[in-house]
């Protein structure tokens, strides 16, 4: 049989040459991969020697950071220069500075960035985010700066607006904030500034000396911008002038104590955005708010702008510029109540952050099981502490008729009359001192040899009488010369319960000496046009200092009478006149207090005011937050971080 190769057998030969090509691919391949997973297993036999090592350098610096906290715990520490408090000379060895826009052979004191003075990072809880919620006594009317004159507008837009300068919140000397350095004239008739180049506005644009020179003098100096109260007290500056984009010098017309404290102490003001607004705009505005702080509102567009009695809300910003001073807080926000239950009930319930509890409130809650777990309970004197005083109509009311208290036998009577010790105990929980003029106790500048008025009611009867106001008809009210009885009328802010006691407090001491007081009780945002307009016998009011030495002159000089200015009192005294412009006047430490005794001691004889008390800083803040710091300053609520848990979701 013959055998012939034919198309089967040519099939069976191509299928098995495939057969053995893909068995070869196939082996080829196995063979790769078998080298691919040695590779991958040798990366991770690699990657696991590196995390071991890792580790063993994790360790080793940690045993290294325990042993340097046990170190530097077990040695004393020494003080170190606050932020921004260097020695000048030893900072300019240490870091040569550019002085070339000083002038030459005056003194330059050189300050660092603006910084935190207690530094909230340092803390283990530290956290950032979150909100700050404090409830205010009253509602402020507007937060524009300088229109705003009331001390709850401050509170917001100091958060946004920034000064030259401040006090250092620990030592209260000047340090710089918008300000790396300036000069001050040794003759006081000249301050040189210069602005640190970093410094820039919420929009991004950078703060410049023409911002400066702007707001000074054409936006405070202008007659038809109402910053009255701002003007009064910088009557000295005669003109800023731009030396260049971060320098700018005051030229003062004479050399007064203040001109340090109160020009380095103006918020710099953007021109960009309020200069496209006419002055009517601006004090009529509510909301127009913008500056170069750590905090901004949610919109600068003037038809949006914040308007009472709406949740005051700033937000972080972002852009700030001081690296090392930026809040850890995402937002602030304000609230007024004016009922001193309502402000604590919503503390309880921690619908808030912070309250200023009555004394009463102060005492009682800070002993309930639990509360000092949960709360923080401060009390501390300070540089703004206030001083709260009754003041008593020295001329026409609102420019018609004249008080009884235009006559100084009868405002002495008045303080003669009223037991403020017992006030301090019945209405404050005996927190406080007694105040006995416009000045600390504490400071230098108080008359030691002054003493408190008496509670003397026989005494005050007797000024009484000797003024012409004595009971003729035998009603038990007194009268004077012309039958006239003795009626006026006490002016208090709303305020609960505290405001309400003391006007019940002076109405029961004036009906002893047959003498009728009749209460009026406005809103806060009323306040501020009865002071302007003078409408009022006499008002429950308080005064707190911004500075360790304040200028009397805006208070109690005559000249502050014009003007809608803030002697509303309307208090006329030629001896007071002349201490207040020596006070002034005079740089030299120890004559400056010699002139504040002589004015203390016309302030304590005329008794345009009968002061009360020294007014402690009292404060709940919820132990959510930390870095909760007392300072001789005051407070700093933008160093707070909240150590609790943060509210879900982004702020708006």
């Amino acid at each position: 049989m013959e055998h012939r190769f034919g198309l089967k057998d040519l099939i069976v030969i191509v299928l098995l040459l495939l057969i053995g090509v893909s068995v070869w691919l196939s082996m080829v391949q196995k063979n790769r991969d078998w080298r691919e997973l040695q590779r991958i297993a040798s990366r991770v036999d690699e990657m696991g020697r590196r995390m071991e090592e890792i580790a063993a350098t994790e360790t080793m610096l940690s045993d290294g950071m325990k042993e340097l906290s046990a170190a530097v715990k077990s040695r004393p520490l020494a003080a170190a220069p606050l932020p921004g408090q260097e020695d000048a000379e030893a900072a300019s060895a240490a870091s040569p500075r550019d002085a070339a826009w000083a002038r030459p052979n005056v003194p330059i004191e050189w300050f660092g960035d603006w910084t935190y003075t207690t530094d909230p990072r340092t803390d283990p809880n530290y956290r950032a985010g979150g909100e700050f919620f404090e409830v205010f006594e009253a509602q402020p009317p507007k937060i524009v700066p300088y229109i705003a004159e009331d001390v709850y507008s401050r509170r917001v837009y100091e958060r946004v607006v920034e000064p030259l300068g401040t006090f250092d919140a620990n030592t209260l000397k000047p340090r710089g904030v918008l300000a790396d350095a300036w000069q001050m004239d040794p003759d006081g008739l000249w301050f040189r500034v210069h602005l640190n180049p970093k410094a820039t506005f919420s929009d991004g644009k950078p703060v410049t000396s023409e911002d400066v020179r702007w707001t000074v003098m054409d936006y405070v100096f202008n007659p038809l911008i109402e910053a009255v109260r701002t003007r009064s007290t910088l009557d000295m500056i005669e003109a800023v002038n731009v030396i260049d984009d971060h320098t700018v010098e005051f030229v003062f017309n004479k050399a007064v104590f203040t001109n340090l404290s109160y020009t380095m102490g103006l918020y710099v003001l953007p021109k960009h955005y309020y200069s496209q607004f006419e002055p009517s705009q601006i004090n009529q505005a509510t909301g127009l708010l913008m500056g170069s702080g750590a905090f901004r509102l949610p919109t600068n567009d003037p038809d949006q702008q914040w308007a009472p009695p709406a949740d005051l809300k700033l937000i972080r910003n972002d852009r700030y510029w001081a690296a090392n001073a930026r809040s850890p807080l995402a937002a602030m926000r304000y609230r007024a109540v004016n009922d001193e239950l309502s402000r604590l009930t919503a503390y309880r319930k921690g619908e808030c952050s912070m309250i200023m509890p009555t004394p009463a409130q102060f005492v009682s809650v800070s002993k309930e099981p639990g509360w000092q777990e949960r709360s923080w309970s401060l009390n501390w004197n300070n540089m703004r502490s206030p001083y709260s005083f009754i003041g008593w109509q020295c001329g026409p009311r609102a420019g018609k008729k004249l008080t009884p208290f235009s006559d100084q036998r009868v405002r002495q009577a008045m303080t003669l009359m009223l037991d403020r010790e017992r006030m301090i105990r019945d209405i404050w929980e005996g927190i406080g001192v007694l105040a006995k003029g416009s000045v600390n106790p504490d400071s230098p500048a108080s008359n030691p040899s002054i003493s408190p008025w008496p509670y003397d009611q026989a005494k005050a009867r007797e000024l009484l009488a000797e003024a012409g106001w004595i009971d003729r008809d035998g009603d038990g009210v007194i009268e004077n010369p012309a039958g006239d009885e003795f009626e006026f009328e006490l002016t208090r802010p709303a305020g609960g319960e505290t405001a309400e006691r003391i006007g019940k407090f002076l109405k029961d001491a004036c009906t002893k000496v047959g003498i009728r007081c009749n209460t009026r009780v406005i809103d806060w945002a009323g306040v501020a046009d009865i002071l302007k307009s003078r409408d009022f016998d006499a008002i429950i009011m308080s005064w707190g200092a911004n500075a360790p030495e304040s200028d009397p002159k805006q208070i109690f000089h005559s000249d502050s009478m014009r003007e809608g200015g803030d002697n509303f009192v309307q208090w006329k005294s030629e001896a007071a006149d002349r201490a207040i412009d020596q006070i002034r006047t005079t740089i030299d430490f120890d004559a400056r207090m010699k002139a504040w005794h002589t004015f203390g001691a016309v302030l304590h004889e005329e008794q345009p005011y009968t002061f009360v008390r020294i007014v402690p800083w009292l404060r709940f803040v919820n132990k959510e937050f930390g870095n909760v710091q007392t300072y001789r300053s005051g407070m700093e609520t933008w160093e707070f971080f909240n150590a609790g848990p943060l509210t879900p979701g982004p702020v708006s």
